[in-house]
């Protein structure tokens, strides 16, 4: 997709009214009365907004094939489609990195393996004996498999062809240059030591992870 067709839509859609017309037309078909009687608009108004939506792609005008002297308006799905993101990621395999290798990174990988099928790993800059306690009762929890409940150094799990995603600042730093490197800043849940930040960190890793699931392959 052109970068520039897509910037054209999204300003199409950045205005109240347009983005009510399209809203409109998700379930079906309309006449520009029938819109305007529906959102509240003047005439003038809808075919100044209408004209903005279909010169960007995303609405056309056609004929009834009744009754010639009507129109009908019509969104364009696949113009939406389109507005996805298309950042795409290849990665044999993902590594998740904290620093003590003891919540956040085992939870990610925790969650990556019911999101996607690319192999995943985990590995801390500075591995603590073990995983936190309340990193097990939480992922027991939400039944989610955290593997081993050793935790490992990224000296000894980190490969030049993994996506590594850093979950913490800390890592994040300490990796610099690291080819292939993700920064997720996810607060250390052990130093508040709550099953409330546990669930919070977990929340946030489960939508990080949604979203790059869906772009990595």
């Amino acid at each position: 997709m052109d970068i520039e067709i897509m910037a054209r839509r999204y300003h199409a859609l950045a205005d109240p009214g347009r983005l009510a017309i399209v809203d409109a037309l998700l379930v079906g078909d309309l006449s520009p009365g029938e819109l305007g009687h529906a959102l509240g608009l003047s005439s003038s108004l809808l075919a100044h907004h209408l004209g903005v939506l279909q010169d960007a792609g995303l609405v056309v005008r056609a004929r009834s094939h009744a009754d010639g002297r009507r129109a009908y308006v019509r969104l364009i799905p696949a113009a939406l489609d389109s507005l996805r993101p298309t950042t795409k990621v290849t990665a044999p395999r993902v590594a998740f990195v904290c620093t003590r290798n003891g919540a956040r990174s085992p939870l990610a990988a925790a969650v990556w393996r019911t999101r996607s099928q690319i192999p995943v790993t985990s590995a801390g800059t500075h591995p603590g004996p073990s995983l936190h306690p309340r990193a097990i009762s939480i992922a027991d929890r939400h039944g989610l498999d955290l593997g081993s409940r050793r935790t490992a150094h990224i000296r000894d799990v980190l490969r030049p062809t993994d996506l590594v995603v850093a979950v913490c600042d800390n890592a994040h730093e300490e990796l610099g240059s690291v080819r292939r490197h993700v920064h997720w800043s996810v607060p250390d849940p052990g130093q508040v030591d709550t099953d409330e930040i546990f669930e919070d960190v977990l929340a946030q890793l489960t939508e990080r992870i949604g979203t790059l699931a869906a772009l990595t392959s």
